[in-house]
């Protein structure tokens, strides 16, 4: 009894002692934002506190129901992806910059667009916070986990794959596994309620070919419940279960798995260790087999992003030495692993969200596929997918674009934090030049500055894909043309701006058209009516599921697409 009292005082004491450093932290923090002269709003839990990111939803949940507080900034701004939900409200009562102050540090949000355009600019001025993204280190260091002279030559290799070759094997690959999947989808002959599921599938398969030179055939979600269980774990598999168990590797660590499975860990960490050494040794195999294929003078055979990554870095590296320069030369064995990590990560649930978020918007808006319809028809006429060619058809699909830029307009999948380190910055607001002091997070509106009215005009809520196009008369006055829309430089951020944007947006963009157009050329979605229910109501039910049941766990994503099924 006295062990349990004196556990019970610790536990308590324990708490009173993290509250009262918490208060301490956020009254300091908010002295220092005061300082900065902007609108200021506080929370008394940091963003980043992993405990809370567990419960945050559910709390908040209870709060919103309680009188006067239900409705403050701590149930507004105290939750992951806010912003979404929030849209340009906030900076249209605060103006274009604004402190959400924590007992961690100070948020700055900015929605100015020149002042975005400064920001991604100065890049040393406003570098990543790599706090936020080391854990990406699964297999070595990476563009997302370094800055510096490491980041720019990490930078120019990794970018340098994202070619033209490589998008012709996107665009094919993904013609392929479409055409699988709406076989599969068609097949059926019931609803489909495993769309989201579909389309990590066919991400998963185009990046296993695009990125390592292996292809799958499309397998339903309903096939794959009825697969195999063998213990044994394919490359196909590995890959799988390391991109759908990202979280949880990150946080434990190859090393760990790999040590701890000798001793006892439960079955599915057991398997998910299995998974990280299978596609280690993969890895290993293809890095060393390229390597043979380059000191015997043979060409690059397949355009596959691990094969051009590392002969690029080989290639550096041989440069480096003839010039003497050491800082120019290739990627570590490491590097290369690490890199091809990232990129499967950043590549995989990002395009397969994205996939899920349009197909139920165009289900909503049967207008939007018969106009994009319309396009595929006017393009592709009755050709076989196989005749379908990436270099002429591509470009002519800017309708198929549009349904995706616009999707990622107001659900942008990986928002990117920045931060002034050490420093103190300067940054121009409108006229104002308010002093950032260090240690604060500098972040881009992105849910803001993407749906503000003063952009994208009074309907800036509303997803409208034909925004992105443009009609122009043609130069010999007989018909028109359609070109896409340029939006002004800071207020379209989907793939982020400045020397750190993306660079697999190409390939990205490849893979939605390619889908897009095999799924709209002959058939179209509809979501099932609900007894008692109409079409028309069944699509603003699909709608309003899109705008409250979505969230970020791991990206933003929507939370229970089954909910929703098509037809």
């Amino acid at each position: 009894m006295a062990l349990l009292r004196s556990l019970l005082w610790a536990t308590a004491l324990l708490a009173i002692g993290t509250a009262l450093w918490s208060i301490s932290q956020l009254a300091r923090n908010y002295l220092i934002a005061r300082r900065i002269g902007l609108p200021i709003r506080v929370i008394p839990i940091s963003h980043g506190n992993p405990f809370w990111m567990l419960v945050d939803r559910r709390v908040l949940a209870l709060v919103k129901r309680i009188p006067l507080i239900g409705n403050s900034s701590f149930t507004r701004y105290n939750s992951r992806g806010w912003e979404v939900a929030d849209r340009y409200y906030s900076h249209a009562e605060m103006g274009d910059a604004f402190v959400v102050v924590t007992p961690g540090r100070n948020w700055l949000y900015v929605a100015d667009p020149e002042a975005l355009v400064d920001i991604f600019r100065r890049r040393t001025d406003f570098p990543r916070c790599l706090e936020l993204t080391e854990i990406l280190n699964v297999f070595g260091p990476n563009i997302a986990t370094v800055d510096g002279p490491q980041w720019k030559a990490q930078r120019k290799l990794t970018a340098s794959c994202f070619n033209e070759p490589n998008n012709e094997i996107v665009w094919s690959e993904t013609l392929l596994l479409a055409q699988d999947m709406l076989q599969y989808w068609t097949s059926k002959n019931q609803p489909v309620n495993s769309i989201a599921h579909d389309t990590r599938t066919l991400s998963l398969h185009v990046l296993s070919r695009a990125g390592f030179g292996k292809s799958f055939k499309f397998v339903g979600h309903d096939e794959q419940k009825s697969g195999s269980n063998s213990a044994s774990i394919s490359y196909k598999d590995s890959l799988q279960l390391i991109l759908e168990n990202c979280v949880l590797i990150m946080a434990l660590g190859p090393k760990f798995l790999k040590t701890a499975s000798a001793y006892w860990l439960p079955r599915h960490l057991r398997r998910l260790s299995s998974a990280c050494s299978s596609f280690q040794t993969y890895m290993t195999r293809q890095y060393e087999e390229e390597k043979r294929a380059i000191s015997h003078g043979r060409g690059l055979i397949d355009r596959n992003l691990m094969t051009s990554l590392v002969r690029a870095s080989q290639d550096s590296q041989s440069a480096a030495e003839k010039t003497g320069d050491s800082s120019s030369g290739g990627l570590t064995e490491s590097e290369v692993y690490g890199n091809m990590f990232v990129i499967n990560f950043a590549g995989h649930d990002t395009t397969a969200h994205t996939f899920t978020f349009a197909i139920f918007f165009l289900a909503a808006h049967p207008e939007v596929q018969d106009w994009v319809h319309e396009e595929v028809r006017q393009v592709l006429g009755d050709r076989a997918a196989s005749e379908w060619h990436y270099g002429t058809d591509f470009p002519r699909l800017k309708r198929c674009l549009s349904v995706m830029l616009e999707t990622i307009r107001l659900y942008t999948p990986v928002p990117v934090a920045k931060w002034t380190d050490r420093a103190a910055q300067q940054l121009d607001v409108r006229g104002k030049t308010p002093a950032i002091p260090p240690n604060t997070m500098v972040i881009p509106s992105y849910a803001s500055v993407q749906t503000d009215p003063k952009h994208w005009g009074s309907d800036s809520l509303t997803w409208r894909p034909s925004r992105w196009i443009d009609t122009t008369a043609t130069t010999t006055g007989n018909g028109s043309e359609e070109h896409l829309v340029s939006p002004q430089k800071g207020t379209f951020l989907g793939w982020s701006e400045g020397s750190r944007d993306c660079p697999g947006r190409k390939f990205s963009q490849v893979e939605f058209v390619a889908m897009i157009a095999t799924l709209l050329r002959d058939w179209r979605f509809d979501p099932v009516t609900a007894p008692g229910e109409t079409i028309g109501d069944a699509r603003r039910r699909v709608l309003c599921q899109i705008e409250t049941d979505s969230a970020p766990v791991l990206l933003l994503q929507m939370l229970h697409p089954e909910r929703a099924p098509l037809v």
